[in-house]
C-alpha cells in the first residue's frame, strides 16, 4: 500500500516550523489513480508567506555572510544527495503529478545538473575593477544578493523548474520562501528536505503550502511590509501579469516564467520522419503540460498532406497509459487541468479534422484507446487530438491549451509561417524543420520566441543556457546559466579615493588637448 504524507509548511528555524495552519485542507492525488491520495496538506492562509518572509529576512543576513565558494559546497552536496536520491524522487514525481517515470527521472537528473553548474558559479560571483578618471582612485563593482525571494512554481516540473530559482538564489546568498503548487505538495517536501540536509538552514529555505487566494493577499502584505526583494513566478500568463503589477507597485521587477504556445514550422525541404518524431514528442510528451509544449504546427502546404498522415499514424501507435511504464504520456495533472481541458476541447468547429486516436475527450470504456497501457478508468486518461484545419481565430491557434491536443495550419512562403508563429504574443520556444541554413537563420531572425530550435524538439532545457521568453511568455527575465544570477544579484560599486583629496568626478579630470587645427604638409600627403 502507497504511504501517505501529512504535510504542513515549513517556517522558520525550528524543525517543525511556525504554526501557520489556517487555510483547509487539500488532497494531493495521483492523477493515474485518484484513489490514491499522496499527501494530505494542510494549507496555510494569509498570513503564512509574511511569516514566511520575516522568518527569512533574519535568517537571510546570517546566511549571506557565509563565503560564496562555501555555500557552493552546499549545492555541491545537494546535487549529490538528489543523485542518491534519484530513482526514489523520481518515482515520487510519477506518482504525485502522473508523469511517465523515464521523463521524471530526467527531471531528477535536471536539478543534479544544475547543481553541478553552479558549484563553479560560487568561485565565479565576478565583479571587475574598472580604472578611474582620475590618479590615486580605484572603482570596483560587486554582486550582492537582493535579499528575501518568494519563489511561486507550478507543478508540471515539480523539482526540476524549482530548483532553477533555489539553487541559484541560495547561493548568491539569499533566503527564499518557497510556495509550490498544492497538487505536487509532496515532492517539494522531498526537495526541501534534500535541500535542508545538503546544509541550507531553516529559515533561509522556508516552504509554505497556501493556495492562490492567500498567496496573493500574503504577497501583498509582505511586499507592503519591505520584507520581499525578489518575486520568482511560473504559472499562467493571466496569473502572471497580476504578479507583475503587484511588483511593479512596490518599484520590483520579478521573474516571470510564463504559458507558451511554441509553434513548429515544417520546410518543404525538412526531414520528415525527423520532423514527425520531433512533433510527437513536443506536443503530446508529458500530455501536452509543459510550457514549452508544442502548441501550432505550421506546415508547408507541398508536404502538408504526406507529413499530417505519419504523424498521425505515429500518434496512433503510440502507446499511452500507466505512468510508470513505457508510455507517450500518462494522466492529466490534476482535476482541474483536466476540467481546463475538456474546455478546450469543446472548442473544436466544424472545420477542424481531429487526427490522432479514434475518440476526443476522455478515455473510458465507452470511447477506449487502441493499446492504452493499464485501467483508464482509474486517473484522468485523455485522448491525443491532431487537429487539422486549424485557423488564425480559432481558440486553439490563439490561447494555450495545456493539454494532447496540438492544432495544424499551412503557409506559402517563411515570412508567412513567422507571422503565423508570432501572431498568438507568446514567445517562449520555437522550432524550425529545414535542411536549408538560409531557413533555419531567417526564422531565427524573425521569431519572437526567447528560445528557439532546428530541427529539435520545442520542449528540452539545458542547465547551462537561458530560459525563458517574450510577450506573453515572460518580461525578458531568464532561468538557467549565468544569466539567473541577474535575477537574484545586484549590482554595488566601489568607488575608492586614496589620493588625500577632494577629487570631484568630471570636474577635477586631466585632459590633454589636441591640435586640432593642424593639417598634414605636402610631403606626409597634404594639400600643395
Amino acid at each position: 500500500m502507497s504511504v501517505q504524507s501529512t504535510l504542513s509548511s515549513v517556517i522558520g528555524p525550528a524543525p517543525a516550523g511556525s504554526a501557520v495552519d489556517g487555510g483547509a485542507e487539500y488532497l494531493s492525488r495521483n492523477p493515474a489513480d485518484l484513489d490514491d491520495v499522496v499527501a494530505r496538506v494542510r494549507l496555510g492562509g494569509a498570513e503564512a508567506l509574511p511569516e514566511a518572509a520575516a522568518q527569512a529576512q533574519r535568517a537571510q543576513r546570517e546566511w549571506a555572510q557565509v563565503p560564496a565558494p562555501v555555500r557552493g559546497r552546499v549545492v555541491a552536496g545537494l546535487g549529490r544527495l538528489v543523485e542518491a536520491n534519484k530513482e526514489s524522487l523520481a518515482r515520487l514525481v510519477t506518482r504525485e503529478i502522473g508523469k511517465p517515470y523515464g521523463e521524471a527521472l530526467g527531471e531528477v537528473q535536471e536539478i543534479i545538473d544544475t547543481c553541478d553548474f553552479f558549484l563553479g558559479e560560487g568561485r565565479r560571483l565576478y565583479g571587475q575593477t574598472v580604472p578611474s578618471e582620475m590618479p590615486d582612485k580605484q572603482l570596483f563593482t560587486f554582486r550582492v544578493p537582493v535579499g528575501v525571494a518568494v519563489v511561486i512554481t507550478a507543478g508540471n516540473f515539480p523539482v526540476a523548474v524549482p530548483s532553477w530559482y533555489l539553487v541559484p538564489a541560495l547561493l548568491c546568498g539569499n533566503a527564499v520562501v518557497w510556495k509550490p503548487a498544492e497538487y505536487a505538495a509532496g515532492a517539494a517536501r522531498a526537495l526541501a528536505e534534500l535541500a535542508w540536509r545538503a546544509g541550507v538552514p531553516r529559515g533561509v529555505l522556508n516552504l509554505v503550502y497556501a493556495d492562490g487566494e492567500a498567496t496573493s493577499a500574503g504577497l501583498e502584505t509582505a511586499l507592503a511590509a519591505g520584507t520581499v526583494q525578489k518575486v520568482g513566478f511560473t504559472g499562467s500568463s493571466a496569473v502572471g501579469a497580476r504578479v507583475g503589477e503587484l511588483c511593479g507597485r512596490h518599484l520590483q521587477s520579478p521573474c516571470l516564467e510564463l504559458g507558451g504556445k511554441n509553434p513548429m514550422v515544417v520546410a518543404p525541404d525538412a526531414d520528415l520522419d525527423l520532423a514527425v518524431q520531433g512533433a510527437l514528442f513536443s506536443g503530446w510528451g508529458t500530455a501536452g503540460q509543459r510550457c514549452t509544449s508544442l502548441g501550432n504546427l505550421i506546415v508547408h502546404r507541398d508536404v502538408h498532406a504526406e507529413f499530417v498522415g505519419r504523424l498521425d499514424a505515429a500518434l496512433r501507435a503510440a502507446t499511452l497509459g500507466d505512468p510508470t511504464g513505457d508510455v507517450l504520456y500518462g494522466p492529466l495533472l490534476d482535476r482541474k487541468f483536466a476540467d481546463g481541458f475538456e474546455a478546450v476541447l469543446d472548442t473544436i468547429a466544424e472545420h477542424h479534422t481531429p487526427l490522432g486516436s479514434d475518440h476526443v475527450g476522455r478515455i473510458t470504456e465507452a470511447a477506449p484507446r487502441a493499446g492504452f497501457a493499464g485501467d483508464p478508468a482509474t486517473g484522468l486518461y485523455y485522448h491525443p487530438v491532431l487537429l487539422d484545419g486549424m485557423r488564425p481565430d480559432d481558440h486553439v491557434f490563439r490561447e494555450e491549451t495545456f493539454g494532447p491536443v496540438v492544432g495544424v495550419t499551412t503557409y506559402g512562403t517563411l515570412d508567412e509561417a513567422i507571422e503565423l508563429g508570432n501572431a498568438p504574443g507568446y514567445g517562449l520556444s520555437a522550432a524550425v524543420y529545414t535542411t536549408d541554413p538560409a531557413t533555419a537563420f531567417r526564422f531565427r531572425q524573425g521569431t519572437s520566441a526567447g528560445m528557439v530550435s532546428v530541427n529539435n524538439s520545442t520542449s528540452g532545457a539545458e542547465a547551462h543556457l537561458p530560459f525563458g521568453g517574450n510577450g506573453r511568455s515572460g518580461n525578458g527575465s531568464r532561468q538557467s546559466g549565468i544569466w539567473v544570477l541577474d535575477q537574484f544579484t545586484r549590482w554595488q560599486s566601489l568607488n575608492w579615493d586614496f589620493s588625500g583629496a577632494l577629487q570631484k568626478a568630471q570636474m577635477d579630470v586631466g585632459t590633454v588637448e589636441p591640435e586640432l587645427d593642424y593639417r598634414l604638409p605636402p610631403e606626409l600627403g597634404g594639400p600643395a
